[in-house]
This record gives structure tokens, sequence and C-alpha cells, in this order.
């Protein structure tokens, strides 16, 4: 994943009404740190961060040019506040990396194939936490359930994973299980029993 340049300025204002304030501008509030960096406060413009992520995920790198700094910051996203309702960025956290240090993020993962017929899979977790380089990091990742059986779990360790990228978690760590989907049959005859003890219920 390449990083993706982009102008920020410093901010001045702090507490809720500053950062309501920079909202409104147009920006998003954001925090720089790491490396032993003293914490900066800035703001991002918000339409293009928010294209960049669309883009290239929540693990996109950043190439910061702070108005008014000499030189610009590599930094990957922590922490992203977004606001549900407005679908809008509250706040982003920053962090400082270096081109070929390694980080650790959670990557999203992605099912390929179908499981074998009249199977439910049920997902225990969407991402999984690899250690890469903090410059090559994948956006997605794929673990295939092609022709698995009920019963049958998919862990980590499972996953294919590219080249100078490590899993962070046991290999073991279950992603998600197949089960054995339900007949229309016993749903309607599990419904039936619900309804008959309800009225028996109701009838007392």
């Amino acid at each position: 994943m390449s990083e993706v340049k982009i102008s920020a300025e410093p901010r001045t204002e702090f507490g809720k009404g500053g950062a309501r304030r920079t909202r409104r501008a147009g920006l998003v509030p954001a925090v720089l740190y790491g490396h032993g960096e003293k914490p900066q406060h800035i703001a991002l413009p918000a339409r293009e961060f928010a294209a960049a992520i669309r883009h290239g995920g929540l693990n996109q790198v950043f190439t910061i040019d702070i108005a008014g700094n000499s030189g610009a910051t590599l930094a990957l996203p922590k922490a992203i506040q977004r606001d549900p309702i407005k679908d809008t960025y509250e706040h982003v956290d920053l962090l400082i990396v270096k081109r070929g240090e390694k980080v650790q993020v959670d990557i999203p993962v992605t099912l390929t194939g179908e499981a074998a017929k009249n199977t439910l899979i049920v997902h225990e977790s969407n991402t999984v936490a690899v250690v890469a380089e903090a410059l090559h990091l994948p956006s997605e990742l794929e673990v295939s359930i092609d022709g698995l059986e009920a019963g049958a779990h998919v862990t980590a360790g499972d996953v294919k994973l590219p080249k100078g990228v490590e899993l962070a978690v046991d290999a073991e760590t279950v992603l998600a299980i197949i089960n054995a989907a339900q007949s229309t049959t016993q749903a309607e005859d599990d419904a039936a029993a619900a309804e008959a003890e309800a009225s028996g219920e109701t009838a007392e």
C-alpha cells in the first residue's frame, strides 16, 4: 500500500467547542504522536482524508505536510472516531512511522469459496492482527472456506499471508465456524413448538 500525501495545519483551538469549529471549517481534528516526538495537534482536510480511507482502508499510511514545518511526516491512523449518523470523521489519532519499520495492525479478512451445502457460516472475527512493514501493509487478507463441512473451524493460521507479513495472534485463533444449517422443516417444527408453549403459558 503506497502512502497518500495530505496537507495539514496546526490546531490551536482545543476542547469540544474548538473541535466543532474545526469540523465546521471542513477539517478533521487530529493528534500526531510517536517516536518520542511531542504530540502535535493538527487539522486534516476532511474530504481528502475520507477519500484516502475509502480507497486505502483504515490502515492507509499518510505523508503529512504540516504548514510551517520543514519536511513531511509518515503516519498511520491508530484510532478513528466517526459520527455514525452524519458519517463524518470526528477525530483521528495518527502514529508516526518510519520507512522499514514494522507495525502491528488489524487487517480485514475475506472468506473465499463456498462451504458445503446446508451449512451456515458464523463469523467470530472479521479481522486478524498481523505485523508488517508500515509501507507494505496488505489492504485485506483471504482465507478459503471452499468445501468445508459442518463442524469445521477457520483459524488465523489458515489465512494466506503475503511475504513479510506475520501473524500477531495465536494461529489457533478462530475466525469463523461452519455450522449445519437448520432445515426448513426443523425450523417450522421449532417455531410451532415455541408457539404452542407460549399459548399454554398464556392459558395458565
